[in-house]
């Protein structure tokens, strides 16, 4: 008996040098962030800038799970908010948040607002923050801004503005009662960024569950870094490693 295999889907028509690639990439943490916990529902939305453009992105369309994305699906917009590759609808809260951050954060290259459990639980207390008292909060604790205002669903440009001047030159911001964005140079660099600060965040909050005070590691050993994350983490080879795993169990990502 046969097997019918369906043909996969034609790589979009109008692609530019090195988008292929790009869009393996976000394909390929969309499935790492669903197999993680970190996506809402059919919500939250990750961008990447195309290679030699200021004006536009990918991002995943609305209505899409995290497990359905592929490198074909994901659509192309502009900084004005029209779609123009690909099929699908640029999600409203999506386009407020992202245009705005790339629009005044030319280096954000690529931007992952996401809901993960410990860093979205983190923005709920009074006074949330990431303390030094691990090994990798010392390379954390200068990347991070604070979000202290809450203003509801981001629907209008001047709120997106706000949020990105909060974020100022930190990589990672984190949004009072909503979750977390982190921005990077590139697609390895903001997805391995977001790994780490969420692991960092849930052995924070484990140990705060005890009820026993948190060990600090000291002042003297932050890193008082804010350059490019892949220059002192194996970014690139850790995104590496989940293409490997999914091209063995969810090849169907890079169509």
């Amino acid at each position: 008996m046969s097997v019918v295999t369906q043909p996969a889907p034609a790589r979009p028509a109008g692609m530019i040098d090195g988008e292929w690639e790009i869009r393996c990439d976000m394909a390929a943490i969309f499935r790492a962030m669903n197999r993680l916990g970190m996506n809402e529902q059919i919500a939250n939305h990750c961008s990447m800038m195309l290679p030699g453009s200021d004006n536009l992105f990918l991002i995943n369309a609305r209505g899409y799970h995290y497990s359905e994305i592929t490198a074909s699906n994901l659509i192309v917009c502009d900084l004005d908010g029209k779609v123009l590759r690909g099929d699908g609808e640029l999600r409203k809260v999506a386009f407020h948040i992202h245009a705005r951050l790339h629009l005044k954060h030319p280096q954000a290259r690529c931007i992952l607002h996401v809901h993960p459990q410990y860093l979205t639980a983190l923005s709920m207390l009074e006074e949330g923050r990431l303390e030094l008292v691990h090994q990798n909060s010392a390379m954390l604790y200068d990347r991070v801004a604070y979000d202290e205002i809450h203003n509801g669903v981001v629907l209008w440009d001047e709120e997106g503005d706000r949020i990105a001047d909060v974020l100022g030159d930190r990589t990672i911001l984190i949004m009072k009662n909503h979750g977390v964005t982190v921005v990077g140079p590139s697609v390895a660099e903001a997805f391995d960024e977001l790994y780490i600060a969420e692991r960092t965040c849930m052995y924070q909050m484990t140990a705060m569950n005890t009820g026993m005070k948190l060990k600090s590691i000291g002042d003297q050993l932050r890193d008082r870094y804010n350059g490019p994350w892949g220059e002192r983490f194996d970014a690139r080879l850790h995104l590496d490693a989940w293409r490997r795993m999914l091209d063995k169990q969810e090849p169907d990502y890079a169509t």
